[in-house]
């Protein structure tokens, strides 16, 4: 079974509830089933070199299984493999017991998973028993006696090395829980070491009580590096502000080492290399070591006998804001286990960066020249078979005997780039070199050998050592294909949500942000609307403490629906205003109760009983219901709007209608960088699109107009005026407006005025010498503007430099390196002066929305002049060293997209919950001046705003939990609006059941926000260290729990979660919490400003951006994605890749010409122009196709992507590696091998 396919399953909601099919609320069939398919499958050998015997350069936690039964979990867990260590110094030891094992099981047949089926097999019912997919980090082994003929030699180790495969066998008969070790001694922890550092080169193997090779030549060491290094000078402490991700860092380059050593081209993954001034660390005992590598380079001092060659040891304990987590107990050094298993690796990051696939043998080049082999598939398995094969009996290890007709090297093809036909799918048997034969039982195995004999690692036939580059030598490693594959999960929910999601079941959840799909609003409020963390809350505070999952919900009010979705309908109650519960003022929704024949309803939230209204009273059905139950959107949908009384309006008065000012800087950066001349020239067609409710009427919205340096200038465009006036104001320190009739007009009444003024504009001010500027005067005077008007709106600013005139809000330059990664980093991430937060607090009060663009050419302080846009539910543009004609197009789009765009003004948003639990967090862009009111100048349709929740007593699994959101807004006709949406999930008693019904994707929005805030109190490192503890706490409590027993070396996931790892490690490796050395401050503080207000959609292509191959598009799909990795880049490819804030277009450098011609109009690689900013138009049906995707991807997002065309080893392709998050970043981020391969090592901790 492919290790990421579902298992199909029915459907686990009932029918909706009777009387939803009439008409307009017609039930769905089918419905949307829970993931919750076991998920299985293949791992590559991770085995460098000749198998050590009696040690295990890898172990951190000795595995549960008794030497007896040497069987190992494969069947619904995935094995990562094993791996095999360094050869360590010292003779061979012929006493020492055996402990590497290839999964064995003694039937004949030898099989990767479940026997092949032609068809998948129904879907259990949703109450049955849920089993999760496992990934096997190192499983339980063998011992063997030792019977070893001559060393082999360094050549042949490299040589052996290539081929290695595992095959997996049936489950251990473990029982529950995590047996002790196979030897008398504790297990032992292994956490970060703040203490005996680690830095990561590629130190001496450890010589451990059982030596299995000869000592290694002595030389100074060879550093794997990613790029070239100097070697490591004298040990020295490891840097405790490293992320926990990335204690590495990279180094610049040097002479290449000796030429005794192997060496590493510099390819971009070759390795990591050592911290600058860090050394092979100090060496402790064998179950704490980290990752070593698979091919030491060997230091020139011996290593201390009895000790593996990496260390680490506990977390600093985080600083700030953040909850202290349980520690670990410390690690013990020194002792060894008397068998010591051969696990996967666990240290915090292996030493050698693993996802990079291997080259095929005659292409020396760092870039291989075809795709790496296919994934190996396996046909879906039924749910019972995933975890419950029967155990085998011990035996002695085995592997398949070689395939028929391999030969070296691999077909070079992967999903639709050039090269052979696609391998196997489901269901076929493929051999493959160095790959198992998946779909299709193995071939017989040879008679089992000998115990005490060794199985040849070559007997699987795999490339000659002297074919293959030098960087493929050395490694062998987790296959990635073996891990959870985003793409996979994506592609499999894309597959089985074909039917229109209905809303009325609760706590049903919805299919990904990634699926295309209709929603029916059947009672609860569609997930364009609200997502969830969890669809199942559990019951008590306890049980959510124990599992860490976080309960949120991420709310966007004003989201733009599909077209063939309808929009919440406007309900108006007349002069009495909407009915609401006495007690807890929550508004009438689908959850009332109504009782006594209809006279009074009882509130779902508090249960208390309200009288209805004698013009609201209908009487009531057999079922309960009132008649007129689907008449009536707020007792039958899950969103609506209410037309809000003069009760709800400020002063209780009608608001009048919105005004729109613009601020344009015209100070001398402004003006040459061409912006100036670009606003004014736009706005007089833009004015035409204002923002309205009815295509067909005019805007309501007012406009004015200012000009600033270091003084402002305000501009009169009354109708009645032939010509505008400027009326300029110099007092900064103590702002006013200088006029009241002709500043806020109408467009249509003073349209020839404006143009003209914007005609002259950028004439008055083209010969400018002013460089200074001021900012908060310049919010101050639109705030007065809309505070004479009596109205609310938005501002418009248009800015370019750090304000340094003197002015109330001067800043300075406090942007400092020396600070990043220190305890005083977190002051670079709140404001400079005090000055804005309070003219922010009077913007929000009276309704002052202001959106922020800035075209800086060195540093702003985006984190002191973002506070006045995020706190008022604005928003902040950045277009970093502006130029007018690569930058146009994005500036304009934005522009307009930001001033059509619908918005609700002076907005309040209140969350009620049913008794149990309450909203105690929120993040966004917005004010809170209570602990309940989110106030909000302006709420648009892109803002989202994330609600945690906590509980403050039990809940039941009978009434479940219910939410709702209310915001009061303006809209932009000047209505005064009540926009409802409601959402009901269900509760649990049971942690399987919250485990089944999670969202990833919703998870990761509030992971990201959560830290994210974090940084305003707490060092970088500690918000990382937090992030990756709840993470390994949500999945080491479903192992505890949830999980069939099984060997301690597996990595057991949760289907809905088994994305968690890649995302979280996504997050981690992000600008914010990982910068890398040409990240300015400001970008990560516009980085941290945007997150904290995007929805799920959003945040989910910018942490995990899209990548598809274009080398086939057909009019109407899109080509399937590929994983974001540099391994699945062919040469011969074309690559779009989308974050959501970017475009990139890659071109391999041996695309064919005729992709290129059809793309470019130019069949020549180095023809093709690296600044193209647009595609040129070509009349063939390729060029057609790419262009309508591309702006298909910039339709979906809320800003503009700009294009970037990245040819391949051309400098601009390490900005677009930095968006290949599976690999390793440039600022020390690990990749997805290495991080799940920490996070299992962080869950064992916890578990033990």
């Amino acid at each position: 079974m492919n290790v990421n396919q579902h298992t199909p399953m029915p459907s686990p909601y009932g029918q909706p509830q009777p009387g939803y099919g009439q008409p307009g609320y017609a039930p769905l069939d089918g419905g949307y089933p829970a993931p919750c398919a076991p998920y299985n499958g293949p791992a590559s050998a991770y085995q460098p070199g000749a198998p050590p015997q009696g040690y295990s350069p890898f172990t951190s936690v000795p595995s549960k299984a008794v030497a007896a039964s040497p069987v190992s979990d494969l069947s619904s867990p995935l094995d990562l493999g094993r791996t095999r260590g360094p050869p360590a110094s010292g003779a061979p030891s012929v006493s020492a017991p055996q402990v590497y094992n290839q999964y064995s099981h003694s039937q004949g047949d030898m099989q990767n998973g479940p026997l092949p089926m032609t068809q998948a097999p129904p879907r259990p019912a949703a109450s049955q028993l849920y089993n999760q997919g496992a990934v096997n980090l190192s499983g339980p082994q063998a011992s063997y006696p030792q019977h070893y003929g001559a060393q082999p030699s360094m050549q042949h180790v490299t040589n052996q090395m290539t081929g290695m495969q595992i095959t997996p066998g049936p489950p251990t008969p473990a029982g529950p829980g995590y047996a002790p070790p196979h030897s008398s001694q504790p297990p032992m922890n292994t956490t970060y070491s703040g203490a005996p550092p680690h830095a990561y080169t590629e130190a001496p193997p450890p010589a451990s009580s059982a030596p299995t090779q000869p000592p290694p030549p002595r030389g100074p060491a060879a550093p794997q590096q990613y790029y070239r290094g100097p070697p490591a000078p004298s040990q020295q402490p490891f840097n405790s502000s490293l992320p926990p991700t990335s204690q590495q860092q990279y180094s610049s380059p040097a002479p290449p080492p000796p030429s005794s050593q192997p060496t590493f081209p510099p390819s971009s993954y070759s390795g990591p290399a050592p911290s600058l001034g860090q050394a092979p660390a100090p060496l402790v005992s064998q179950s704490q070591q980290s990752f070593a590598p698979s091919q030491p380079p060997f230091s020139s001092a011996p290593p201390p006998a009895s000790h593996p060659a990496f260390v680490s040891g506990p977390p600093p304990a985080a600083q700030g804001s953040f909850p202290p987590r349980e520690t670990p107990p410390a690690s013990q050094p020194g002792s060894f286990p008397s068998h010591q298993p051969i696990s996967m690796p666990s240290g915090p990051y292996p030493g050698r960066m693993p996802p990079q696939q291997q080259h095929p043998p005659s292409q020396p080049s760092p870039y291989h020249s075809g795709p790496p082999p296919p994934r190996a598939q396996m046909p879906p398995t039924s749910v019972d078979q995933s975890n419950h094969l029967p155990p085998g009996p011990p035996g002695p290890m085995q592997q398949p005997a070689p395939q028929s007709g391999m030969q070296g090297g691999y077909p070079a093809q992967q999903n639709g780039a050039f090269g052979q036909v696609r391998g196997p799918q489901p269901g076929y048997a493929g051999p493959y070199p160095s790959q198992q034969n998946f779909g299709a039982p193995a071939p017989a195995p040879p008679p089992a050998p000998p115990a005490q004999k060794r199985l040849d690692p070559d007997s699987i036939p795999s490339p000659q050592a002297s074919d293959m580059p030098a960087v493929q030598k050395s490694r062998h490693r987790i296959d990635p294909d073996a891990i959870p594959s985003p793409i996979q999960v994506i592609e499999d929910d894309k597959a089985k949500s074909t039917e229109p999601f209905s809303t009325g079941v609760r706590g049903q959840a919805p299919p990904l942000v990634t699926t295309s799909f209709q929603v029916k609003d059947q009672g609860n409020a569609s997930p364009r609307f609200v997502r969830c963390t969890a669809y199942n809350m559990p019951c008590t505070a306890d049980m959510a403490k124990q599992s860490q999952v976080p309960l949120a919900a991420v709310i966007k009010p004003l989201a733009t629906l599909p077209p063939d979705e309808t929009p919440p309908y406007l309900v108006d109650h007349g002069e009495g205003g909407p009915i609401r519960c006495n007690r807890c003022k929550a508004y009438m929704c689908p959850y009332m109760q109504f009782i006594e024949g209809g006279r009074r309803f009882q509130c779902g939230f508090c249960s208390c009983v309200t009288e209805v209204p004698p013009h609201y009273f209908q009487h009531l059905d057999h079922t309960g219901k009132r008649v007129d139950c689907y008449d009536r959107p707020e007792l039958s949908l899950g969103s609506y709007e209410f037309l809000a009384t003069v009760d709800y309006c400020k002063n209780n008065k009608i608001p009048q209608p919105p005004a729109f000012i613009f601020l344009i800087d015209v100070s001398y950066n402004a003006v040459k960088s061409g912006m100036v001349n670009i606003v004014c020239q736009e706005l007089k067609s833009l004015l035409d699109y204002l923002p309205r409710e009815n295509p067909e009427m005019d805007s309501v919205v007012r406009v004015g107009f200012v000009t600033y340096n270091k003084v402002l200038h305000f501009y009169n465009v009354k109708a009645s005026l032939a010509q505008p006036q400027m009326l300029v104001v110099s007092d900064v320190s103590d702002m006013f407006v200088p006029l009241l009739d002709g500043f806020l007009v109408n467009v249509n009444e003073s349209r020839l005025v404006i143009e003209s003024l914007l005609d002259q504009i950028p004439e008055m001010f083209a010969e400018t010498r002013e460089t200074e500027t001021v900012f908060a005067p310049v919010i101050q005077a639109g705030l007065e503007a809309l505070k004479a008007a009596d109205c609310s709106g938005k501002l418009f600013v248009f800015h370019t430099s750090l304000p340094i005139a003197e002015a109330p809000g001067k800043l300075k330059n406090r942007e400092d390196k020396k600070l990043i990664g220190t305890d005083k980093e977190k002051s670079l991430f709140q404001p400079q002066v005090a000055f804005y937060n309070t003219l922010a607090k009077e913007c929000v009060a009276q309704g002052c929305c202001v959106d922020l663009f800035l075209f800086p050419n060195q540093y702003v302080d985006v984190t002191t002049l973002g506070v006045v846009p995020v706190s008022t539910g604005g928003s902040v543009y950045k277009y970093t060293y502006f130029q007018a004609q690569s930058d146009r197009e994005r500036f304009l789009n934005d522009l307009r997209r930001d001033v059509q765009k619908l918005v609700g003004f002076d907005a309040v948003m209140r969350v009620r919950t049913s008794t149990g639990i309450r909203a105690t967090d929120f993040y966004g862009s917005f004010f809170m001046s209570n602990t309940t009111d989110v106030e909000l100048a302006g709420l648009d349709c892109d803002k989202a705003v994330t609600v945690e929740f906590k509980h403050d007593d039990k809940l039941s699994e009978e009434t479940g939990a219910l939410m709702q959101c209310a915001v009061l807004y303006t809209s932009c006709s000047g209505q005064r609006r009540l926009r409802v949406h409601n959402m009901a999930v269900n509760c649990c008693a049971q942690l399987a059941d919250l485990y089944r019904n999670c969202e990833t994707d919703t998870i990761i929005n509030f992971l990201s926000k959560y830290a994210f805030r974090g940084l305003l109190n707490s060092p970088t490192k500690a918000v990382r260290d937090t992030l990756v503890n709840q993470c390994a706490q949500i999945l080491a409590c479903y192992r505890k729990n949830c999980a069939s027993p099984s060997s301690a070396g597996q990595l057991i996931l949760p289907e809905c979660m088994k994305l968690l790892p890649v995302y979280l490690n996504c997050v981690l490796k992000s600008d914010v919490l990982m910068p890398g050395a040409d990240t300015s401050l400001d970008d990560r503080s516009y980085l941290r400003q945007l997150i904290s207000c995007m929805d799920v959609s959003e945040s989910h292509v910018f942490f995990y951006p899209r990548l598809l191959p274009l080398t086939k598009i057909e009019s109407g799909s899109l080509p399937v994605a590929v994983r974001d990795s540099e391994e699945r880049l062919s040469k011969g490819g074309v690559y779009i890749l989308e974050t959501g804030l970017h475009l990139f277009l890659w071109v391999g450098a041996n695309a064919q010409q005729e992709l290129l011609l059809n793309i470019f109009g130019t069949p020549s690689f180095s023809q093709i122009d690296p600044s193209l900013t647009s595609l040129p138009v070509l009349d063939n049906p390729f060029s057609q196709r790419l262009r309508e995707i591309i702006e298909m991807f910039r339709a979906q997002r809320s800003r503009y992507m700009k294009l970037m065309v990245v040819k391949q080893e051309d400098k601009s392709e390490m900005i677009f590696r930095h968006f290949l998050v599976e690999d390793k970043s440039a600022s020390g981020g690990a990749s997805y091998v290495d991080f799940l391969c920490h996070m299992h090592k962080e869950i064992r901790q916890l578990l033990s």
